[in-house]
């Protein structure tokens, strides 16, 4: 992409879509197409420079592409880190989107639509998606964003997209803030996770019990308690340094997960105030709470 025709032309913004079969990569496609990305589906990694270049020589408005590849090939993992660091080597700048999913729900999603897994072969379905998330842990593990859309519909997960990649113009690491309870088990798309249980739990607290951490006297109650301002104050500065470590390793997005027992009250909470905190410093946040509702 850094041949003379290209130059004076804006930096094409390269997006692979990737991860478990059935955890939603045609709906992530169809959402960034809708956002004006040209994307090409069903892409073998080993076409991935020749689709780059073949973006950057015409005019298809491409200053920004995705390709959804998937594990069907059985050098899957060979070729697509082969095909990165070719891109990477030519200056091209690669992101890649890791859609995650739990067995539980991967099992319901084909059962639903009564479509064997795409490696179960003769076996069960349990065992193709076992093989596929045996195949894909390597590249979930250097993905820049993963996205787990087990709780997630087909609107949800669109949304999801469009708030990571609507605004791709702007600059800066975009930040997502998510409440959750340990109960129901740690967001596997965390960066980061914190621990707000070391607070009083409102839950014991009869008038507060029925409320969650968006309700004015839930969020008091939180701050009010000791050790929870110094919590906030210290965290804030803590991750200063980590978002400027984030972007200077040039990764765009980061998912810090707030966590109490149940997800309704104390993580809730925190997770406003911490995501009003990242703001004021002129990150790009978003918040949202997995579990309110959930008891």
């Amino acid at each position: 992409m850094s041949s003379p025709e290209h130059q004076g032309r804006a930096e094409t913004a390269f997006v692979i879509v990737t991860g478990m079969s059935g955890a939603g990569r045609s709906t992530a496609a169809k959402a960034l197409e809708d956002l004006g990305w040209f994307v090409i589906d069903n892409l073998p990694p080993g076409l991935l420079f020749a689709m780059a270049e073949e973006a950057g020589r015409v005019k298809l408005a491409a200053d920004k592409v995705a390709a959804v590849v998937d594990v069907r090939s059985l050098a899957f993992t060979t070729d697509l880190n082969a095909a990165i660091e070719e891109l990477e080597g030519r200056g091209v700048r690669v992101r890649v989107v890791f859609l995650e999913a739990s067995d539980e729900e991967l099992v319901r999603r084909f059962e639903n639509v009564r479509r064997p897994h795409p490696l179960q072969g003769e076996g069960r379905l349990v065992d193709g998606i076992a093989r596929e998330r045996g195949i894909l842990r390597e590249v979930r593990a250097n993905a820049d964003l993963v996205i787990d859309t087990s709780a997630h519909n087909v609107h949800e997960l669109r949304n999801k997209i469009v708030a990571y990649f609507g605004g791709d113009n702007r600059p800066g690491l975009r930040v997502n803030v998510v409440s959750f309870g340990f109960k129901y088990g740690l967001p596997v798309d965390a960066d980061l996770v914190v621990d707000c249980r070391f607070l009083p739990n409102p839950h014991w607290v009869p008038d507060l019990r029925p409320m969650n951490g968006l309700d004015a006297p839930v969020r008091d109650y939180v701050l009010g308690q000791a050790g929870a301002k110094e919590f906030l104050d210290a965290y804030e500065e803590a991750f200063k340094i980590v978002a400027a470590g984030y972007s200077r390793e040039g990764k765009s997005y980061a998912t810090l997960a707030v966590g109490c027992t149940g997800g309704k009250h104390r993580s809730v909470a925190m997770a406003e105030q911490l995501g009003g905190r990242l703001r004021d410093r002129g990150m790009e946040v978003q918040v949202s709470h997995r579990d309110v509702g959930r008891e």
